[in-house]
């Protein structure tokens, strides 16, 4: 599908014939405009034409079409010259042809009206000795009708030209101020629309009031008639020009916002504009790409932090400290993962503990829990912070179950974990520059404990009883208490539960998918703190 630009690039070949040729088109329309209302409409003396000068009037002004015609032709392809330069050489333009192209309607313009004050001044200077009301009369017309070939020669080029500005504006730096401000845009409609004919009106009627003009009722309600239509028909034009041209960005600005509140990624508006519209335009684009880049920002954070803590951090700031919390947490340790990284390349351990990870953080999600950290072949998840939970014990003991069972079943991996509960103080550590969201307390501690003993039970799972008790019913049918041990590091004794089904888990898959890996002890009997293996410090432990 072809690009925005190459649509341009397209466009702009195909503009420029249409440019000359509108341009050429609304000069002679204008010639024959004023020809008409001085031959036919202007109640003008008929004996005053009679004298040759109908004929005079008519060649003189064909011949004037016909040069006015060649004028703005010849302007038009001068004027472009540095846009052709711009589009051969290729690239963004320089300063002064992006000045070229959106100055260019403006100048067209103003080249029409001094070509037809011009012919303004020439056809009084001819015609005053002798015919002093025709040559005043053609004079004003001429005048009126410079005008109006100035208004629509500059709003109908804008229009043609758009895709050829909307390339030069965003091929390179946007600089304002190349276009009249909507004020003056809608003052400019007002006067070609309505001041204008109301001036041609108001003087034909002081000139029939003065005697100036002598015309008949029927002749001067004729020339009333026709001024009006032509004013209605003059105002409708210029009326649905200025309307397209404040439409359009309207629109396009509509269906871009529609855009960004349907998450539509890129969405953007064309700016071709050098008023205040082309300001609002490169404003909405601005303002886009900082969403966006916002947006991006802030997922990368959410899958660095949590989608919950990073929306805490929107919200409520990343000040040091925390608050006190009722939590369950969890911990889970891959078995045998230093052997492995010693056997195997490591992208091929890499992808072992994505695929382990994956799984963890799944199951942690679907029961509501947070990932806190990704230490090596360590996870730590929490359940209750930083979002409240109605009943963190039964989340993370079914996470414990369900995690057991997918590790076994999805990926062959195995790993002890270890559950506890209770009050901890969850929030931001570390420094102003440099800080992260944890859990800190004596159940992390405990958990940590509790996963190492569990890498040698064949259940691999192990929580205190505390946490069972603290669970729903339900769940507590899952669990089966153990014996008191006093963990490394503890005073207070722990009572150890594990799930009822550690004889299916210990005899069933977990022994052909490497469990057998480490040394297990009896089902029926819990090891005690001679038996665990030497312990590593875990993240979130004090003391």
């Amino acid at each position: 599908m072809a690009s925005f630009r190459d649509i341009l690039a397209r466009g702009v070949k195909n503009r420029w014939m249409l440019y000359i040729a509108s341009m050429a088109a609304a000069n002679v329309f204008a010639g024959v405009v004023a020809a008409v209302l001085l031959l036919w409409v202007l109640p003008i003396p008929r004996d005053v034409l009679k004298l040759n000068r109908g004929d005079v009037i008519f060649y003189t002004a064909l011949i004037y079409l016909v040069a006015g015609a060649v004028i703005s032709i010849g302007t038009a392809v001068v004027l472009l010259g540095p846009v052709a330069r711009w589009r051969r050489r290729g690239g963004p333009p320089t300063a002064a042809e992006q000045s070229s192209v959106m100055l260019l309607p403006l100048r067209q313009a103003l080249v029409h009206t001094v070509v037809w004050l011009i012919g303004a001044v020439a056809f009084i200077a001819y015609n005053y000795s002798d015919t002093p009301n025709l040559a005043i009369t053609g004079g004003i017309v001429l005048a009126l009708v410079s005008v109006g070939t100035f208004g629509a020669s500059y709003m109908l080029g804008e229009r043609i030209l758009r895709p050829v500005a909307a390339r030069a504006l965003s091929d390179a730096e946007y600089a304002p101020l190349y276009a009249p401000p909507i004020s003056m845009r809608l003052l400019l409609t007002w006067g070609l629309g309505t001041l204008v004919p109301t001036i041609g009106l108001l003087t034909l009627a002081i000139g029939q009031l003065t005697g100036w003009v002598d015309a008949s009722s029927t002749t001067f309600a004729a020339a009333v008639i026709a001024m009006c239509v032509l004013t209605g028909l003059t105002s409708l034009v210029l009326t649905l020009l200025a309307s397209a041209h404040l439409s359009d960005p309207v629109r396009q600005l509509r269906a871009a916002l529609l855009d960004v509140r349907n998450d539509v990624r890129g969405a953007s508006v064309n700016v071709y504009d050098g008023s205040e519209l082309g300001m609002l335009q490169v404003g909405f684009n601005r303002m886009v790409t900082a969403v966006d880049e916002r947006r991006r920002l802030r997922t990368l954070f959410g899958k660095h932090v949590g989608d919950d803590v990073a929306r805490l951090a929107l919200e409520n700031g990343t000040e040091l400290g925390g608050e006190t919390r009722f939590v369950a947490v969890l911990f889970v340790d891959m078995i045998a993962s230093t052997r492995m990284a010693a056997a195997r390349p490591p992208t091929e351990v890499v992808d072992v503990l994505n695929r382990f990870f994956e799984v963890i953080v799944e199951v942690v999600h679907r029961q509501g829990g947070f990932i806190n950290k990704f230490i090596g072949d360590e996870v730590f998840a929490v359940f209750g912070a930083p979002l409240e939970m109605p009943d963190p014990c039964t989340a993370t003991l079914q996470a414990a179950r369900r995690m057991r069972a997918e590790l076994v079943e999805r990926t062959g991996i195995d790993a002890g974990i270890g559950v506890s509960s209770g009050v901890c103080v969850a929030g931001n550590v570390g420094a102003a520059e440099r800080l992260e969201y944890t859990v800190i307390g004596d159940a992390v501690n405990e958990a940590a404990r509790l996963t190492e003993l569990a890498k040698i039970h064949p259940s691999r799972v192990f929580a205190s009883q505390r946490t069972v008790t603290a669970a729903c019913a339900e769940e507590r049918k899952h669990w089966t208490a153990g014996r008191s041990l006093v963990l490394r590091g503890r005073r207070m004794p722990t009572e150890i539960a594990y799930p009822a089904d550690a004889h299916a888990a210990a005899n069933g898959s977990a022994d052909t998918r490497g469990s057998a890996a480490v040394g297990r002890v009896a089902d029926n009997d819990d090891p005690g703190p001679a038996t665990a293996p030497q312990y590593r410090p875990h993240p979130g432990e004090t003391g």
